[in-house]
């Protein structure tokens, strides 16, 4: 895992060349498929958004672009990107990485609400934007 062993922030990522992000998405969808299988979780939602994770924090300033996930589930590319990449064999355990956004967890992190609830902080969200 050449290019994933670079990064460990988004910043280090949007050092990387545009032709070389078709690699980093293999290597990281490589590494969120070693971990769930090893200690259990959800493939489908990360890896069905695996492209769009690398290009969001490759596109946008994160962390102070904020990125709003649907469930937590979709988050497990964005935790190996953003500086959980050596903890996420953790996952599910006790003490462990949560399964989910947690600000307390991460800056980049928007929270640990559920699905219901993140329709409210989108809505928080784009009202900051507009004050």
């Amino acid at each position: 895992m050449a290019l994933l062993d670079e990064i460990t922030y988004p910043r280090d990522l949007r050092r990387l060349e545009r032709d070389d992000l078709a690699a980093l998405v293999d290597e990281v969808r490589a590494r969120h498929i070693d971990v769930v299988s090893q200690k259990g979780g959800h493939f489908g939602a990360s890896l069905g958004v695996a492209e769009l994770t690398v290009a969001l924090h490759y596109a946008f300033d994160t962390p102070r672009d904020q990125i709003v996930w649907d469930t937590g589930h979709q988050a497990y590319i964005h935790k190996i990107l953003t500086g959980r990449n050596e903890e996420l064999p953790t996952i599910r355990t006790q003490g462990g990485l949560a399964p989910f956004c947690r600000r307390d967890e991460s800056e980049y992190d928007t929270s640990g609400l559920g699905m219901l609830r993140l329709r409210f902080q989108r809505l928080g969200v784009w009202r900051l934007d507009v004050i």
